[in-house]
Parts: C-alpha cells; sequence; structure tokens
C-alpha cells in the first residue's frame, strides 16, 4: 500500500500503467501483464519514452505492439549478456530504471488530477450557466 504522504509504489505504478495498457483496440491481442513486464524493466526508455509508448496504446496496431515487444525481449537479452561483463553499470541503470518508474506513475497521478479539475470546473461552469437558462 502507499505510505502516508500517499506516494505512489512500484504495485501502483503497476496496476495505473496496466488498467492503460488495457485501452487497446479490441483487434489487437496482447498480453498485457506481459507487455507491462517488458516496458517496466525496459532499460534503454526512459520515463517519457515509456509515457509516450504507454498514451499510445489505444492507437497501436498489433504488428506495432509485436514488434515492440521484440524490441523490448532483445534488449533484455543484450543487457543480460551486458551485466556479466558490466554488473556494477547494469546495477545503477536498474536503480535508475526503478526510480523513473515510480516518477512514471506520478505523472499518471497528476494528470488524473487534472482532469478531475477540470470536470469539476467544467460541471460548475455548466451549472452557472444553466441557472441563467443559456
Amino acid at each position: 500500500m502507499s505510505d502516508i504522504k500517499n506516494e505512489l509504489n512500484e504495485k501502483d505504478v503497476d496496476g495505473i500503467v496496466l488498467e492503460l495498457l488495457k485501452l487497446h483496440l479490441d483487434a489487437v491481442n496482447v498480453n498485457e501483464e506481459e507487455f507491462l513486464d517488458l516496458l517496466k524493466h525496459s532499460l534503454s526508455l526512459n520515463t517519457m519514452e515509456k509515457k509516450r509508448v504507454i498514451d499510445a496504446v489505444p492507437t497501436l496496431s498489433q504488428f506495432q505492439f509485436d514488434e515492440l515487444a521484440k524490441v523490448f525481449i532483445e534488449e533484455r537479452e543484450k543487457f543480460r549478456e551486458l551485466s556479466k561483463e558490466h554488473p556494477d553499470d547494469i546495477k545503477k541503470l536498474l536503480v535508475k530504471q526503478q526510480k523513473e518508474w515510480l516518477q512514471l506513475g506520478d505523472l499518471y497521478k497528476m494528470e488524473k488530477a487534472d482532469k478531475q479539475k477540470q470536470n469539476e470546473e467544467k460541471k460548475q461552469i455548466d451549472d452557472i450557466k444553466s441557472q441563467f437558462w443559456l
């Protein structure tokens, strides 16, 4: 669970991203949990690049999902090989990836709060308009 400050933990972010990954086109067959794991553990993509992938999910084709998964799997294999020769560097990348995953969750949390605020403001405006028969 989240701590007292209401900060997101890794499982919270996983849940947020998993829900967003489920927004893919009905015609697309994707294992969301597997794709989440591949995306989350990508060491080459930064926070904003991962966000761009997630935000594009509703428009991605089957081919695009399949190709992204292939790239993530190849990347994982390459980093696994590199970890034999450069374990300390890979450990640093892993720590960075974990921090950035939490930052990604914070971005989505802020976006959701902004959207809720906009919806509330729109409702207030609509209520005022209705009072004046506008």
